[in-house]
C-alpha cells in the first residue's frame, strides 16, 4: 500500500506534534502546519512538506492550500486556551479571539484543504471533552469547541456522498504547553504522546467519535445526566477550593 499522505496542523508541539513523530516514523508523508517557522524548521527534515501559516489568516492558508495536491486524512488539531477570569466584567475581546482562532479558522481551512481529501478519505477535528460539561472559566474556549462539534457532526452527513469520513475527537487533559498552564488540578493527565497513540489507532479504525481516558469522559457523562443542580453544585464547589488553594500557595 502507498503511504498515506496526512496534513496535521499545530503540528510544532503538544498532540500535533506527537501525531507528527507517531505518523512519520509509520512512514506516512506528513504535512506539518503550523505559525511557528523556526519550528517548522526544526522538523522539516522529517516532515514530507511543512506548511508556514496563521491559521487566523484565511489568503495564507489558500497559499500554502496551492502547493498541496492530494490528503488522505486532513486533521485540524490547532487552537488556543485561555480563560475568562472575571465573568462579571467579561472580556469580549479574549472571547472573540479565541473564537476566531479555535472555530472561524476551520472555514478557511476546509474551504481550501477539504477539496483536497480524496474518495475514502478522513477529516479529523480535535474538539474537547470540555464540551461535556461546562467549567468554570471556559466561556470561551468551551464555545468555540462546542461550535467545532457541531460543524463535525454536520459536515459527517453531507460528506458521506463523497465516501469522506469525519472523526471527532474529545480529549480529556493532555500534557502540552498550553495545559502547562494551568492552575488547577487535571485528573488522569495523559502525556501528548499518548494521546496521539490512541488518536492514531482510532484514526485508523475511521471512529466516528474518540474519547478519552475514559476513566475521565464516562464520569463527565455520568455527571451530565444528573440534575443540573447537582453537578453545578459540585463543580462550583470544586472551583472555589481549588481558587482558596492557589491563594494559601501564593502567601
Amino acid at each position: 500500500m502507498m503511504a498515506p499522505t496526512i496534513l496535521i496542523t499545530g503540528a510544532t508541539s503538544g498532540i500535533g506534534l506527537a501525531l507528527f513523530e507517531q505518523y512519520t516514523t509509520q512512514g506516512a508523508k506528513v504535512i506539518a502546519c503550523g505559525r511557528n517557522q523556526e519550528k517548522l524548521t526544526d522538523i522539516a527534515p522529517s516532515a514530507f512538506k511543512i506548511c508556514h501559516f496563521d491559521m487566523t489568516q484565511p489568503a495564507e492558508i489558500a497559499s500554502a492550500a496551492d502547493d498541496i495536491k492530494v490528503l488522505d486524512v486532513l486533521i485540524l488539531n490547532a487552537g488556543d486556551c485561555r480563560y475568562i477570569d472575571d465573568a462579571k466584567n467579561f472580556n469580549g475581546e479574549l472571547f472573540a479571539n479565541i473564537i476566531d482562532t479555535n472555530l472561524s479558522s476551520l472555514g478557511a481551512l476546509l474551504q481550501h484543504f477539504l477539496p483536497k481529501v480524496k474518495k475514502g478519505g478522513q477529516v479529523v477535528f480535535v474538539s474537547s471533552s470540555a464540551t461535556i460539561l461546562p467549567f468554570p472559566r471556559s466561556e470561551a474556549y468551551g464555545a468555540s469547541k462546542a461550535g467545532i462539534d457541531y460543524l463535525a457532526n454536520s459536515l459527517r452527513l453531507d460528506l458521506v456522498e463523497y465516501d469522506i469520513g469525519v472523526t471527532l475527537v474529545h480529549p480529556g487533559f493532555v500534557s502540552t504547553p498550553l495545559t502547562d498552564k494551568n492552575d488547577f488540578s487535571m485528573p488522569f493527565l495523559l502525556s501528548s504522546e499518548e494521546a496521539a497513540r490512541r488518536m492514531i489507532i482510532g484514526i485508523t479504525k475511521r471512529k466516528k467519535y474518540l474519547h478519552f481516558p475514559k476513566r475521565l469522559t464516562f464520569l463527565m457523562k455520568i455527571l451530565s445526566i444528573l440534575p443540573s443542580s447537582l453537578w453545578q453544585s459540585l463543580i462550583i464547589s470544586k472551583n472555589k477550593t481549588e481558587q482558596n488553594n492557589t491563594m494559601e500557595d501564593e502567601k
